[in-house]
């Protein structure tokens, strides 16, 4: 209640002091983020997407790179590096004719051939749009039905999401939007095991039970942005975030669900400097829905610089904390090293450092990785005697475009390795964690990851890929804490030293799964999937599962939802 109190106040006293065009955000899972990666890649220097690894970027950013790439592309239409497929051009206008807000020049190209009433659908994106001088306004319906088959269950699995989105500028100063949806899902076995488990559903908050197996729950975002002067960006919202350049991320993901959150956001020079304060919920086994859960907070900085036009590397820390419904004011400092102020209030809380870096390579390819540190001594690490206080995790990956030289056929590959008991910490309030969920992994920790998805879009409409996911992680069994479950009390571990990967049982998974998609009209899409996951545990067959699901679904202006963990 206090960090409301605090950022309510922070808001009233800087709103008259907003000066500058402010934009909102793309939203999650937007289906032009594979696009912009590869604008990104392909322009090699652009600056405003190689400058910062938070996501999810400002949609005037997302306007002012496809404007760049246009305007290359017709300086240079025999350029190697700036021409643009069919299918990039077709991506590109989508991307325009659904930020319409920023794009400068001729719209005529947005309208839509015969509206509804002369009321809806005037623009091909917008079900409603109110586009003038000063206020700017776009409502759309969202929609998700999707039917599954899963081999060996006589349940039926589904999806069924229904809700709105809208998004608004008032006099390019004030941006807000929102997004609401009610739905009802029953996933997979193995997921369904993965909320017994933890008392959670993936994604979601406060979820109710339906038709016995099958979850109820609601998805609300909303956030406001404003900005002062032309250097400085706020976001405050109930939403998520993500750090870095991945198909994973081990500072920050999108896995869990929603939080409350007050974003700054500081760019000059060659520097790119966030602050991120957030309200979270505890570790609570119980769902009861007519009791206050408690609070805990996180916050974070991040420094990103760009060392050259097509290097960025990015410094990270962060610090999860409890207090009695209270946020810690030493961490509302904007500037000062977060280690030293948890220091100085008796260093009861959970601390981590991040680096991540990405290079552009010859207009075709894009190297990254990441490294995050919670705990470590160098000589425990250099003995290799397997200490269980040497927490950290590890990624590297490649991106590259037009494989042998087929137009819009992209490969990504990646590995993430994090070693147990990373994340977790000696009380369950400063886990790395918010509602029963990660805020990193999936996996949790103790793990090494191999993803690799092959992304291929040989037609305006069509769209394939292929994902497979293979992993080694080792398995808490008979009561006994390895790091792998970072919910786990840290000081719960058997011993001290011999924690490699796996510890514990010897776990190992793959997931394989194919998506093809229709675009049947803008932001509807037709669906239809094949997912094989396979789950083994040495020793412990009644652990071990298989999974094969047929998917198809329609759905409309929002993500797909995926199983992929």
């Amino acid at each position: 209640m206090q960090f409301r109190k605090t950022l309510v106040s922070l808001l009233i006293f800087i709103g008259p002091l907003l000066s500058v065009a402010q934009s909102v955000n793309l939203p999650q899972g937007t289906k032009h983020g594979h696009f912009l990666d590869r604008l990104e890649i392909l322009l090699q220097d652009d600056s405003n997407l190689n400058f910062s690894g938070m996501r999810p970027l400002s949609r005037k950013t997302a306007v002012e790179v496809a404007e760049l790439a246009d305007s290359l592309h017709k300086k240079y239409p025999y350029d190697e590096y700036y021409h643009l497929s069919k299918v990039d051009q077709y991506n590109l206008h989508s991307l325009l004719l659904n930020n319409a807000e920023w794009v400068r020049g001729n719209k005529d190209s947005f309208l839509s051939k015969k509206s509804l009433w002369n009321t809806f659908y005037k623009t091909k994106a917008d079900l409603f749009q109110v586009d003038e001088k000063d206020f700017f306004l776009a409502v759309n319906p969202v929609i998700q039905e999707q039917q599954s088959l899963e081999t060996g269950n006589s349940q039926r699995i589904f999806l069924n999401t229904r809700g709105v989105t809208a998004r608004g500028l008032i006099a390019k100063k004030l941006g807000f939007d929102f997004y609401i949806t009610e739905n009802q899902e029953r996933p997979p076995l193995f997921v369904q095991r993965w909320e017994d488990k933890f008392s959670a559903v993936p994604g979601a908050g406060f979820y109710k039970p339906y038709n016995r197996t099958a979850y109820d729950y609601m998805d609300a975002r909303g956030s406001i942005y404003f900005s002062l002067a032309k250097y400085f960006h706020f976001q405050f919202g109930y939403d998520r975030n993500f750090i870095g350049n991945g198909y994973r991320s081990l500072l920050l993901s999108d896995f869990a669900t929603n939080y409350l959150f007050f974003k700054i956001n500081t760019r000059v020079w060659k520097l790119n400097y966030t602050n991120l304060f957030m309200e979270l919920i505890p570790q609570n086994k119980d769902n009861p829905g007519n009791l206050l859960l408690p609070k805990k907070y996180a916050a974070m900085h991040r420094l990103d610089v760009n060392i050259a036009k097509w290097l960025n590397v990015g410094l990270s820390e962060a610090i999860v904390f409890g207090r009695p419904n209270r946020f810690e004011f030493s961490y509302l400092n904007p500037v000062i090293f977060l280690r030293s102020a948890e220091q100085q209030v008796g260093s009861p809380d959970n601390a981590m450092l991040g680096l991540d870096l990405k290079a552009n390579v010859a207009h075709q390819a894009q190297l990254y990785g990441q490294l995050v540190l919670d705990e470590f001594v160098l000589k425990e690490i250099t003995s290799k005697r397997g200490w269980w206080g040497n927490k950290y995790g590890m990624q590297i990956g490649l991106k590259y475009l037009d494989v042998v030289n087929i137009k819009n056929l992209d490969v990504q590959g990646e590995i993430n390795f994090v070693r147990p008991f990373t994340y977790s910490h000696y009380d369950s309030i400063a886990n790395y964690t918010h509602y029963n969920q990660p805020l990193a992994h999936p996996l949790g920790a103790g793990f090494i990851e191999e993803v690799g998805i092959v992304t291929y879009q040989p037609q305006p409409r069509w769209t394939a890929q292929l994902k497979m996911i293979l992993f080694t992680q080792g398995a808490d069994t008979a009561n006994r804490n390895y790091g792998n479950n970072i919910f786990l009390l840290s000081g719960t571990r058997p011993y001290e030293y011999g924690y490699h990967i796996p510890s514990g049982a010897h776990a190992s998974g793959v997931n394989t799964s194919l998506l093809v998609s229709y675009e049947i009209k803008e932001n509807v899409f037709l669906d239809g999937s094949f997912l094989y996951r396979k789950y083994s545990v040495r020793n412990q067959p009644a652990l071990s599962s298989n999974t094969t699901l047929f998917s198809v679904g329609v759905r409309m202006n929002m993500f797909r939802r995926e199983y992929d963990y």
